[in-house]
C-alpha cells in the first residue's frame, strides 16, 4: 500500500468530500475529490484507488434514497451511460485527458451563467431537457466517468434543469452513479489497476475515513435545507467543479 503520509493528507478529506456529495449535500462537489487525490498521486492510479471506496459509499447513498428516484430519468440515462463507458474504455489513454478536462469545465461554467442569467431574464421559466438530450448527456456522463473522473458534471447538466425535487434529485444520481461505478469496474480491472498496492491503499482508507459518516452528514444535511438552498449550492458546486477541471486542463 501506499505509505506516504502526505497522500493520505489529502484523501481522507477528499474522500470525506465525496460521501458528503453522494449523501446529497454539494453534488458535484464529488468532481473535486479524485483530481484531489491526483495531486499526490498517478491521475489512473488515484482513480483505481478510489474506486472501490466509492462502491461502499454507492451502497450507503442507494440505501438512503430507496425510495426516492426517478425511474423515467433514470431509463433514459443508464442504457446511454453503456456506450459511453465501453467507449472511454477502448479510447483509455489514448485522447488528450487534459483538453477534454478543458471542454467539460467550459460546458459546466456556462451551462452555470445560463441558468443564473437566464433565470433573472426570463423569471425563471427555463425549459426542460427533453429525453434527447437525456440519452446525450447519460452517455458523456459515462464517458468522462470513466475517463476523467468527471461525469458528475454533464449529468448535472441533465438532471438539474429537470427541477425534481430534492431528495428525488440526489436518489437518481446515486442511482445513476452506483451502477455506473460497477461497470467501471471491469475496464479497470483489464487495465490492471487493481493491484495489491492500489487495492490495500483502498482498504487503509476505508477506516482512516469515516466513508459512510460523510455520506449520511450529506444526507443529514440536504434534508436540513431548504429545495431552493439546496439547488443555489448544486449549481454553485457545479461551477467550482468546472473550474476546477479548467484550471486542471491548461495547467496539466
Amino acid at each position: 500500500m501506499i505509505t506516504d503520509p502526505i497522500f493520505y493528507l489529502v484523501a481522507v478529506p477528499a474522500m470525506l468530500i465525496m460521501g458528503m456529495s453522494k449523501g446529497g449535500f454539494g453534488g458535484s462537489a464529488g468532481a473535486l475529490a479524485v483530481p484531489m487525490m491526483a495531486l499526490v498521486a498517478d491521475p489512473l492510479t488515484a482513480a483505481a484507488i478510489a474506486l472501490p471506496v466509492l462502491l461502499l459509499m454507492d451502497a450507503v447513498a442507494v440505501w438512503k434514497f430507496r425510495r426516492s428516484w426517478s425511474r423515467q430519468h433514470l431509463a433514459i440515462m443508464l442504457p446511454a451511460a453503456l456506450p459511453g463507458i465501453a467507449a472511454a474504455a477502448l479510447l483509455m489513454g489514448q485522447l488528450p485527458v487534459d483538453a477534454m478536462r478543458v471542454l467539460l469545465g467550459g460546458l459546466a461554467l456556462f451551462f452555470c451563467l445560463h441558468h443564473w442569467f437566464w433565470n433573472s431574464w426570463s423569471g425563471g421559466r427555463g425549459g426542460k431537457p427533453g429525453r434527447r438530450a437525456g440519452y446525450f448527456w447519460g452517455m458523456v456522463a459515462g464517458f468522462t466517468s470513466t475517463q476523467i473522473h468527471a461525469g458528475e458534471v454533464p449529468a448535472s447538466i441533465y438532471l438539474l434543469p429537470q427541477r425534481l425535487d430534492k431528495m428525488r434529485l440526489m436518489g437518481t444520481n446515486a442511482l445513476f452513479f452506483a451502477t455506473v461505478n460497477l461497470l467501471k469496474l471491469l475496464p479497470y480491472s483489464l487495465l490492471g489497476q487493481f493491484d495489491r498496492t492500489n487495492l490495500g491503499t483502498s482498504l487503509l482508507l476505508l477506516p482512516l475515513a469515516p466513508l459512510p459518516l460523510g455520506v449520511l452528514l450529506g444526507h443529514r444535511l440536504l434534508r436540513l435545507c431548504s429545495e431552493s438552498l439546496i439547488y443555489r449550492i448544486l449549481y454553485g458546486f457545479l461551477a467550482v467543479a468546472g473550474g476546477k477541471l479548467i484550471w486542471d486542463g491548461l495547467s496539466g
